[in-house]
């Protein structure tokens, strides 16, 4: 077999490749078999069909046809072997010669990564936020416990902002009635602004058993977008208690005794989130600082494969949180155009991250052992809430491991990044990366960061533009940034008290 490459671009080569006519035997016997299977001919038996019969009675044409199909695929891997070519996506093959007997050849385009060296990146500086907790941040968060542990009591009395309004809700279309849009005995805050547009002044003012009909437009389900008449009926009126801040809530609340030993926890906690921040946003500045030194062609079918993963992901969630996407552009102040820009930079940021990793991975002859693999799968499989056993049997099912290799390949060589960073607070103090690193798993028996980033998401940069502020979180997301939003609250030895009646 004989394979030429033809550059077309830096992205894209043309592999032209001819294959001696006797390579094909093999795929010809092959197709000369299956076809036999299906062909009826009078007096012979399925499978028994001589050759010269069915080149009669089919044809040729479809025996090569057949033939050349099932080769393709093993002639094209072949020459991307020979050639040592990195290839990316599927190509667009064209048969070029079937010359019975004597030669088949044909051509392959398909996108390539750029060959490229990664610079030396010994003396790059980054910068990231001081490691602060202010009591303000303790106060609020000390503040949200507080509200989980609130109780509600009827007021006689007529709905005011704040108040919890127990209501039914029904919404007419045309006369008809939208079922998915109504319900009954719903539990509301109101002033929260998390229904339908317009319900918190509808409700200002009724008291137990009145109504009130009023013109929105839905958010979501099938008729997202309409706009319905909906009447809110109040069942009942409740006022919110919070808990006095005192010992006594301390002791309800978590495992201390006092107050002040509460607090001193919850800047603990706070502190050790900032410094997981820290290393967080170390290892992205890292990897930006390392690409503002690289400049490379970019192949633009990847960047819009990128482009279109996002912008499905977007959706998904916008579905999810029930919100169009002109409500999403509407919140974040933006235009369609402005958006797609920001989601088209992203993409083409995060290919290039993932070139440049990959490169590097290369360049340091980094591997990948078992037992990095095994860690990579467990620690997903606790962000999913998941057994580890049935994570590795869906990945290895679904053909997955590849991508798992590859990602913590990308987590290795950005880890090595890091470790020749110079890493700065604001305040100009440096910062021993590895030293916050071992102090912060010696404080839970964990490994924190250093394998922290789901590595296919680490080489996007600066991608937050498109998704929606609540629906960031993911199974994809840092383990360490799982593990920070996780200790958001103070230990809690009762658990959330349900809300009642006083």
């Amino acid at each position: 077999m004989k394979t030429d490459v033809e550059e077309l671009t830096p992205t894209r080569v043309k592999l032209t490749v001819e294959v001696p006519f006797d390579e094909l035997k093999p795929n010809l016997d092959k197709a000369y078999k299956e076809i036999s299977q299906q062909v009826r001919i009078k007096g012979f038996r399925p499978g028994k069909v001589p050759a010269p019969l069915i080149d009669k009675y089919v044809g040729r044409g479809a025996v090569l046809q057949e033939a050349v199909n099932d080769a393709l695929p093993e002639l094209y891997g072949r020459a991307v072997e020979e050639t040592e070519i990195f290839v990316l996506g599927q190509p667009d093959v064209e048969v070029t010669e079937l010359d019975d007997g004597n030669q088949f050849a044909f051509t392959a385009e398909v996108d390539i990564r750029p060959k490229f060296e990664v610079p030396d990146y010994d003396g790059l500086e980054v910068v990231v936020e001081d490691a602060e907790v202010t009591d303000e941040q303790v106060e609020e968060t000390v503040g949200n416990l507080r509200e989980r542990f609130a109780s509600l009591t009827t007021a006689e009395r007529p709905v005011e902002e704040g108040d919890f309004a127990t209501v039914d809700l029904v919404a007419v279309i045309d006369g008809e009635r939208v079922e998915d849009a109504s319900t009954s005995g719903y539990s509301y805050e109101v002033g929260s602004g998390s229904a339908v547009e317009g319900l918190d002044e509808a409700l200002t003012g009724l008291s137990a058993g009145e109504e009130k009909t009023f013109t929105s437009t839905l958010a979501g389900g099938e008729h997202a977008g309409e706009e319905a008449e909906i009447t809110v009926t109040v069942q009942s009126v409740k006022v919110k208690n919070l808990p006095d801040l005192d010992d006594e809530f301390a002791q309800l609340a978590s495992e201390f005794d006092t107050l002040e030993e509460l607090r001193g926890d919850v800047r603990t906690r706070l502190g050790r989130q900032v410094r997981l921040q820290q290393l967080s946003d170390a290892r992205d500045k890292a990897l930006e600082a390392l690409l503002e030194k690289v400049d490379i062609p970019l192949p633009d079918k990847v960047v819009e494969e990128e482009v279109g993963r996002r912008n499905q992901q977007l959706e998904q969630q916008l579905q999810m949180a029930g919100m169009t996407r002109a409500d999403y552009l509407k919140d974040e102040e933006k235009t369609e155009e402005e958006f797609d820009a920001e989601v088209a930079d992203a993409a083409r940021l995060a290919v290039k991250g993932g070139f440049v990793l990959d490169q590097l991975a290369v360049q340091e002859e980094l591997g990948v052992e078992n037992e990095e693999l095994s860690e990579y799968v467990v620690s997903q499989a606790m962000q999913m809430g998941v057994q580890p056993q049935q994570l590795a049997e869906y990945l290895t099912q679904n053909n997955q491991l590849p991508a798992i290799v590859s990602e913590v390949l990308r987590s290795k060589a950005l880890n090595l990044v890091v470790e020749h960073v110079t890493v700065k607070d604001e305040s100009g103090n440096e910062i021993d990366v590895e030293a916050v690193q071992r102090e912060l798993n010696g404080e839970t028996g964990e490994t924190v960061a250093a394998e922290d980033a789901d590595t296919a998401e680490s080489a996007e940069v600066a991608e937050d533009a498109e998704a929606p502020a609540a629906e960031e979180s993911s199974t994809e997301e840092a383990p360490a940034a799982a593990e920070a939003a996780a200790e958001e609250a103070p230990a809690d030895k009762s658990g959330d008290e349900e809300k009642k009646d006083a």
